[in-house]
């Protein structure tokens, strides 16, 4: 399988296309517009029609040229930046240029066993601006929380602007609610979705538009392993030799995701039968409470797609039999 490799920034894009004699075919600087992205699939066409191509997730700079190759019938595939950067440290790469970022990315994907590969699943424009109003609620709620945090600290003389700031982000952050809410009630497909996930303990308005917004569609997954791998929470055993380490949480996956997890898990370790009853499981066998969050979260993961997949409101006896 022949891929194109990728490598985006905000402004522009570097393309690497491997050739049958180790060698690589570069194009740096398209522009990350719609002209650079018709420059490219130009580029494409001329040099390697069938390629597919491979790119890392980096934000929201890679969602604009995968929506559009896949518009275009490109195969596309989109890699945490993690697992590229592992792979390279394995490769033992050393230079750091755009060009061979590009390169770097394309072995990637070549590496990889085709099975283990998914092509992107672009989101809707109804999950796009589900995704784009979370954001911009999880933005306010921090600059909320900094202005708070200065008001505890400030002197008397700057109090009146701190508090009429916090003020208005307190405003802000209820219209975006709003929105975010009347979005979801406006598209039955969300909607749907909502309700079972807010049938899960735990699992509030604000959590559920967060997992909608970032967990996207289940189609793109072929089992529910794939999403606790996305969220970073599937284990990582380290072992050299004869040396066996503890077993961590791999990480690689998408962060953001993975704080999501967190309230919806603390809350269901109290009002959750299904996970309360796990924690206290794994409280008994002396697991610290670390190690007790991150398998609630992988435990959460199973029951969100146990909702999804199967349509059905959470049942605890269901579960727990």
């Amino acid at each position: 399988m022949q891929v194109i490799g990728n490598d985006m920034a905000k402004a522009t894009f570097d393309v690497a296309l491997p050739l049958s004699d180790g060698k690589y075919r570069t194009k740096a600087k398209f522009p990350n517009t719609t002209k650079g992205y018709t420059e490219f699939l130009a580029w494409r066409a001329k040099h390697a029609p069938d390629a597919a191509v491979g790119m890392e997730a980096t934000g929201i700079y890679h969602e604009a040229l995968a929506r559009a190759l896949v518009e275009a019938g490109v195969t596309v595939y989109v890699a945490n930046p993690a697992r590229v950067k592992a792979f390279g440290q394995a490769e033992g790469v050393r230079t750091k240029t755009d060009r061979s970022d590009a390169k770097l990315i394309a072995r990637f994907f070549e590496a990889q066993r085709p099975e283990k590969l998914h092509p992107y699943v672009p989101p809707t424009p109804s999950e796009v601006k589900l995704r784009a109003l979370v954001r911009r609620r999880d933005d306010l709620q921090e600059m909320l929380q900094m202005e708070q945090n200065r008001l505890e600290v400030a002197d008397i003389s700057v109090q009146q602007g701190i508090n009429d700031v916090i003020r208005t982000l307190e405003e802000q952050i209820k219209q975006v609610r709003k929105a975010i809410q009347d979005h979801i009630d406006n598209d039955p497909d969300l909607r749907g979705r909502h309700q079972l996930l807010t049938s899960i303990p735990g699992v509030g308005d604000t959590s559920s538009a967060q997992l909608l917004a970032f967990l996207g569609d289940l189609n793109k997954y072929s089992d529910v392993r794939q999403v606790v791998a996305h969220a970073g929470l599937n284990p990582a055993q380290r072992q050299s030799g004869n040396y066996e380490g503890k077993a961590r949480i791999s990480r690689v996956g998408d962060a953001n995701f993975r704080k999501k997890l967190y309230m919806p898990a603390l809350t269901g370790k109290t009002y959750n039968p299904t996970l309360k009853a796990f924690a206290e499981r794994l409280s008994e066998k002396g697991k610290p409470f670390k190690v007790i969050m991150c398998a609630l979260m992988r435990k959460l993961i199973h029951l969100v797609w146990g909702v999804l997949k199967s349509g059905q409101p959470f049942e605890p006896e269901v579960v727990l039999a």
